[in-house]
């Protein structure tokens, strides 16, 4: 049985993730990017992945090339190059560990978007107090807690800016805990999707928090504090 996803997709647009994801496969062979060694499986867990974040973003924003994201934990540059194709909008890919950003940055240059994508190896903490409040939208994909996101997101959006991240599973006492954190770090809750990936690959749900009033505990803090000392 097909199902669609109703993510609209170009040939042209097609031919950029594909070819994103090639770069990818053919890097892992001499670093380890992904655990996802084949152009199939990666289609569905890389690809399709990354565009489901477009059922928590805006069309009005994506396609305002003045909007800027950041995506955070890029890893290989998902869904963070994937979402830059996607849209007219430009796109801040940033890792903490310096061998993975030096490789997007790689797969950047090849694919010819220089011109609307920057990679850094920086922490979001650190990003916060470099470029405060700045940002349209914040993507994580199976980076942390949706608890620790908002804590991440909070200093880096602008009034009325998206956390949309991407959970393969999440736990009821995860839910709570992000429910009483929101309004500390300025955020209400608008939206949870939930998806079947094909062929038996997987559950994948999507929640998306507005950043609609300041954070009433002074963020950022420092960096691993929301990992390891969780508000």
């Amino acid at each position: 049985m097909s199902v669609s996803y109703d993510v609209p997709l170009s040939l042209d647009q097609a031919e950029l993730v594909l070819r994103h994801l090639n770069l990818v496969i053919e890097k892992n062979g001499v670093l380890n990017l992904t655990r996802i060694d084949s152009i199939s499986e990666g289609i569905v867990k890389h690809i399709l992945d990354s565009l489901l974040f477009m059922k928590g973003i805006p069309q009005t924003i994506s396609s305002n090339d003045h909007a800027q994201f950041v995506d955070v934990g890029t890893g290989a540059g998902f869904p963070g190059i994937p979402l830059v194709v996607m849209g007219a909008w430009r796109g801040l890919l940033i890792d903490s560990v310096g061998k993975k950003s030096r490789a997007v940055r790689e797969f950047v240059e090849e694919l010819g978007l220089r011109h609307r994508v920057s990679v850094e190896t920086i922490r979001a903490e650190d990003l916060a107090r470099s470029n405060p409040l700045c940002f349209d939208v914040v993507t994580a994909r199976a980076v942390a807690e949706i608890s620790v996101l908002l804590e991440y997101a909070s200093p880096l959006l602008k009034r009325d800016g998206l956390l949309v991240c991407s959970k393969a599973h999440v736990p009821d006492t995860e839910l709570r805990h992000a429910k009483q954190v929101a309004p500390l770090c300025g955020f209400h809750h608008v939206l949870r999707e939930t998806f079947e990936l094909p062929l038996d690959m997987g559950h994948r749900e999507i929640l998306s928090y507005k950043k609609t009033g300041a954070a009433t505990v002074r963020l950022p803090r420092q960096a691993g504090m929301a990992k390891h000392m969780p508000l």
